[in-house]
């Protein structure tokens, strides 16, 4: 279950963000969703594992061995002797390598962007209008009491991903949650 506080400015976001984390529930459960670009920690300090550098990383390694083995593995397989040349060319070899090593790079990083922004998205997620006409959105994910949450590295629990709000029930923390984002000045709250 999750719920969303629309803020028409700033500063009401992070007193609702600062509230919702005295009250209880951890940074890895509060989200921001903004059109406009706010430096990370403005809002919410958690910071997820970002994946873009070793997926672009992946595909320009990938590319550099398909590169030079289209390049070598085509002059090896069809040999043209001219003279006391080398088979393999050094320049046209490394061309192609470059080339295809861009392009297996680029290709990376749109996949990684994909993924880091979930595309295409496989459940439905909160969302509201006033977001893209300039609002702020504080998203508050809840977790039930006794529920299986995995976060952190190797799937074991940490105070960053579940706060102890969590003992509440789910009915409990909504309410909370909604009274927390009104008093900071949430113009609505929208709940999944």
């Amino acid at each position: 279950m999750e719920t969303l506080g629309i803020f028409p400015d700033l500063e009401s976001a992070a007193r609702a963000v600062n509230g919702l984390i005295r009250a209880g529930f951890a940074e890895g459960q509060i989200s921001s969703l903004s059109s406009v670009s706010y430096p990370d920690g403005v809002l919410v300090r958690y910071r997820p594992r970002f994946w873009t550098r070793w997926v672009t990383l992946a595909g320009a390694l990938s590319g550099t061995i398909s590169g030079f083995s289209l390049a070598a593995g085509t002059a090896w397989l069809y040999p043209v002797r001219t003279g006391h040349k080398p088979i393999v060319a050094l320049f046209p070899t490394g061309i192609v390598t470059f080339e295809i090593t861009m392009l297996c790079a680029i290709i990376g990083t749109m996949v990684g962007m994909f993924l880091e922004m979930r595309l295409p998205s496989l459940e439905p997620r909160l969302n509201d209008p006033a977001i893209a006409d300039g609002c702020i959105g504080i998203s508050l994910t809840f977790h039930a009491p006794g529920e299986i949450v995995e976060c952190g590295r190797g799937g074991e629990a940490t105070d960053d991903c579940i706060g102890y709000a969590s003992a509440l029930s789910v009915e409990e923390q909504r309410s909370r949650a909604e009274e927390i984002m009104k008093q900071a000045g949430a113009l609505r709250t929208v709940v999944e």
